[in-house]
């Protein structure tokens, strides 16, 4: 039987300005924007201790998982320093309504962009049990 492999790509549609919304990423989160104004994110260019992996899940109907956001999506953005990342986003007075959190496979935290849509931001490691917090 034939199965997906990975994520391909993420596509929005955006409220407003689709070049503004993709400047904020690209000044914010360092999105590397392209010719077409979208960005390539190259898992070689990935250099994380996790062996490199997307995660895909559904939440329940009545999850709270994506509040503040009335998005029916959130979208996982695999960063390499979330520390330094945290420090620009507050140099810029972007909010972090939730995190930093350590977890058994990295560390997390959460923003959201200029239309409302939570952002997850995640320092991926190999899973380890002391990479939780207590």
């Amino acid at each position: 039987m034939a199965k997906v492999t990975g994520i391909g790509g993420v596509f929005l549609q955006c409220q407003g300005d689709s070049r503004a919304l993709a400047l904020w990423y690209q000044q914010h989160l360092g999105m590397p924007l392209a010719d077409f104004g979208g960005a390539i994110l190259n898992w070689s260019d990935d250099h994380a201790n996790d062996n490199g992996l997307t995660v895909w899940c559904l939440a329940a109907h009545d999850s709270q998982w994506f509040k503040p956001s009335q998005s029916s999506f959130m979208i996982n953005y695999r960063v390499d320093d979330l520390d330094e990342m945290l420090a620009q986003l507050r140099q810029a007075n972007i909010d972090i309504i939730q995190g930093p959190e350590s977890h058994e496979n990295g560390k997390f935290a959460w923003i959201m962009d200029p239309e409302g849509n939570k952002v997850e931001l995640w320092q991926p490691m190999a899973w380890d049990d002391s990479n939780k917090q207590q």
